[in-house]
């Protein structure tokens, strides 16, 4: 990675000394204080199995946990595991903490509540170079998404929620390593900056900074490929990006790429429509519609779509009468498609899978994608969850430009938005300011 640029931020009318306004972990002295860190280490989910199918962005906030801890100081671990929308992945944070011994190379205390007795009990116990993981913060209602959406609380707000009001008064400093969920507006992100100091980790840091220096105007043409299940993120991105002219071309795959289809009226087999609905998604079906029709010379739609049948992939042209089959990715067409595309752009941002690519009878579009990714000479960005994890799975990290852990964060950066973290951090830095 390159040197951190020393980019710094103005605020009324003043230079602040503080890197874009914000505090990091170098501004304090961490020994003997309680430090609540805010980390993102959402992963996909082995249910049966109580494990994770991916580490990667664990691995990723596991060097600032390792600094605080070793420094001396009593840290507090916030995480949250799952959407209490895209339910499927709404799990404890147990598996967790057992990632975490081992890359720390120490025990993780974990305790079955976030901001009741037995956590705040757990957190006056805790020795120097000590950490405990708290349960998932989304199991408390002010941390769900339909919560941050319906209420849509100002920071102040937040700062007087049950999580925050509880914990504050137990840490001495604030530290957000989340930039991948530095898009929400909720208050484990937003509300403690409100309270006390507060500092951005190594990670944050690193992301936040490198993307400022090496994005701030992508070459022409500029390529989104959008997939994967999590459809409000990828329906404002797109609206956000086609509508000020970031992005070229958007290349759809994965559910987001059917509920376009199906908003213009391809079949795309009663399976697939059955499970938009299952998972509530038909509010999008309109806005996918409209979508397109404003946007039709931009938007890539799959051409073709792969299913499984008696174990064995299949593929039918979008258009042919699909009858009851699961569209699971995208098929041979639109892979030689969207690779044609990759080729020609000089920058490419994705953010999401093809398919279902766990599986081998539907990796095909993703592993395809990834490659062309690997193997384009455009500036190649890969932000989220499953795209970190399917550049590891088909080992490509190496050969990409940039693997943010961010998502939907760094889609909302990169158009211009000034993410609601970063505005708390930044109140945070101006109302407290550093220790040294």
């Amino acid at each position: 990675m390159p040197p951190l640029p020393s980019v710094f931020f103005f605020e009324n009318g003043k230079e602040s000394k503080l890197r874009f306004g914000i505090c990091t972990l170098d501004e304090f002295n961490l020994k003997g204080k309680t430090v609540l860190c805010r980390v993102d280490m959402n992963q996909p989910v082995d249910w049966e199995n109580d494990s994770l199918r991916s580490t990667a962005r664990i691995e990723a906030c596991a060097p600032t946990l390792k600094e605080i801890s070793d420094a001396g100081a009593k840290l507090v671990v916030l995480a949250h595991q799952g959407s209490d929308i895209e339910y499927e992945n709404f799990y404890n944070t147990r598996p967790h903490a057992k990632v975490l011994e081992g890359l720390l190379g120490k025990e993780v205390k974990w305790v079955d509540d976030v901001c009741g007795p037995a956590a705040r009990e757990a957190i006056t116990a805790l020795n120097e170079g000590e950490v405990l993981l708290l349960d998932n913060v989304r199991y408390c209602s002010e941390e769900q998404t339909l919560f941050e959406m319906k209420l849509k609380l100002t920071h102040e707000e937040q700062a007087k929620t049950q999580v925050v009001q509880k914990l504050a008064p137990l840490g001495d400093l604030y530290v957000c390593d989340a930039f991948a969920a530095s898009h929400r507006d909720q208050p484990t992100l937003c509300g403690f900056e409100q309270l006390m100091p507060s500092a951005m980790g190594r990670l944050f840091e690193k992301e936040y900074v490198v993307i400022s220096e090496l994005m701030e105007s992508p070459d022409k043409p500029c390529v989104f490929v959008l997939g994967g299940a999590k459809i409000s993120d990828a329906f404002i991105m797109m609206e956000t990006v086609l509508g000020k002219g970031v992005a070229d071309k958007v290349l759809t795959g994965g559910l987001v790429g059917q509920i376009l289809l199906h908003g213009i009226g391809k079949d795309v087999g009663k399976g697939s429509v059955d499970f938009i609905y299952a998972k509530n998604y038909e509010d999008y079906i309109p806005k996918a519609k409209a979508l397109y029709e404003k946007y039709a010379d931009k938007i890539v739609l799959p051409v073709d779509i792969a299913f499984v049948e008696n174990g064995e992939r299949k593929e039918a042209a979008v258009g042919e009468a699909m009858g009851e089959i699961s569209a699971v990715d995208i098929g041979a067409e639109t892979i030689r498609l969207y690779e044609e595309h990759i080729a020609k752009a000089k920058t490419v941002f994705v953010n999401g899978p093809m398919g279902v690519f766990e599986q081998e009878p539907s990796e095909a579009g993703t592993k395809a994608v990834f490659e062309a990714l690997a193997d384009t000479d455009a500036y190649t960005v890969v932000g989220g969850g499953d795209s970190v994890t399917a550049a590891k799975k088909y080992k490509v990290t190496d050969r990409l430009g940039y693997v943010c852990t961010g998502g939907g964060a760094l889609i909302r950066f990169l158009t211009g938005e000034e993410l609601p973290v970063v505005k708390a951090l930044r109140h945070a830095g101006s109302k407290f300011g550093a220790e040294k």
